[in-house]
């Protein structure tokens, strides 16, 4: 299978750098690695020359869209899969994209999505947490799978995730005006059209963000809006069980280690969280001033009514 690779990028540093260091090295090279960089003035770090396959694009600010802008990425791609990474994602070693391709040779699966690590002596906490989220074991998901799994069964994150582009294409790909959130959107739509899901554990990639408890906040406030407004299966199953289990986990892992002041830390966050989805998942109901105050994507109500 030919594969091509989409990074979008805003004012990327040396982790961009790392990451395409790490592609060059691959036993399965992309054909293409696909820039969609925001504003041209903001690229200022110096990209490989030697890379011959690596493509930019720059877009305005303004045009920039988590949904769309991946949408052109992938339409500037004639490969039967496209691999989508972030800037700030970096190869663990040199069979990242080979092991991404080994699940395609199930026709039913659609898309493939990596794992992702924290380093635990960097951030313990989000090393756990990244533990629970990616497991060591690789799972095929199905919609037979939603009674046992619920929201799980679409979880999928375009941190490092493939599709196959004829089946992507086939069900309209990535919701063009999305505020958030578009890689499990349109993973929930594989699922509803009988097609399966993978995750990797043997495609592994470093990242990890060590947000602020406000930081979380705004993140899951979108992310609230972006399950509501789209509907279908999101609202069919029930997110917040997987968070309060995480929780307890990641709590009781730290009373194990009577680290309690990274337990006080853990807590004020996971109210951070539970807030924002709260009020994120009733925004029909919030002046839009408010709203401009409580999301990360101000410049998605720009249009909104």
């Amino acid at each position: 299978m030919k594969i091509d690779c989409v990074i979008p990028t805003y004012k990327p540093d040396e982790k961009l750098l790392a990451c395409l260091k790490q592609l060059e090295k691959q036993t399965v090279k992309p054909g293409k690695i696909i820039l969609m960089n925001t504003e041209e003035s903001l690229l200022t770090i110096p990209l490989p020359k030697e890379m011959d396959n690596l493509e930019i694009h720059h877009i305005k600010k303004e045009e920039f869209d988590h949904g769309a802008t991946r949408d052109e990425g992938l339409h500037f791609s004639d490969a039967d899969v496209v691999l989508f990474l972030t800037q700030d994602a970096v190869p663990a070693n040199e069979f990242l994209v080979e092991n991404m391709l080994k699940p395609f040779e199930e026709e039913e699966v659609a898309a493939v999505y990596g794992r992702q690590m924290a380093d635990p002596k960097k951030s313990p906490v989000e090393a756990f947490t990244r533990k629970f989220n990616y497991p060591s074991e690789s799972r095929k998901k199905t919609e037979e799978d939603l009674p046992v799994l619920g929201i799980k069964t679409f979880f999928c994150s375009n941190v490092c995730a493939a599709y196959r582009k004829e089946t992507y294409e086939e069900l309209g790909g990535f919701p063009k005006k999305a505020i958030f959130n578009e890689d499990m959107i349109f993973a929930s739509k594989l699922i509803e059209a009988h097609k399966a899901i993978y995750y990797q554990a043997e495609a592994k990639v470093w990242h990890w963000h060590d947000y602020t408890g406000m930081e979380q906040f705004h993140r899951n406030f979108d992310l609230a809006v972006s399950q509501k407004s789209y509907g279908g299966l999101f609202l069919k199953v029930k997110s917040e069980s997987e968070g309060i289990r995480l929780v307890k986990e990641t709590v009781k892992w730290l009373l194990e280690k009577k680290d309690y002041r990274r337990i006080v830390q853990v807590i004020w966050i996971s109210g951070c969280k539970y807030l924002g989805y709260k009020l994120g998942y009733q925004y029909e109901r919030l002046p839009k001033e408010l709203i401009l105050k409580l999301t990360m994507n101000p410049s998605y109500w720009e249009n909104e009514e």
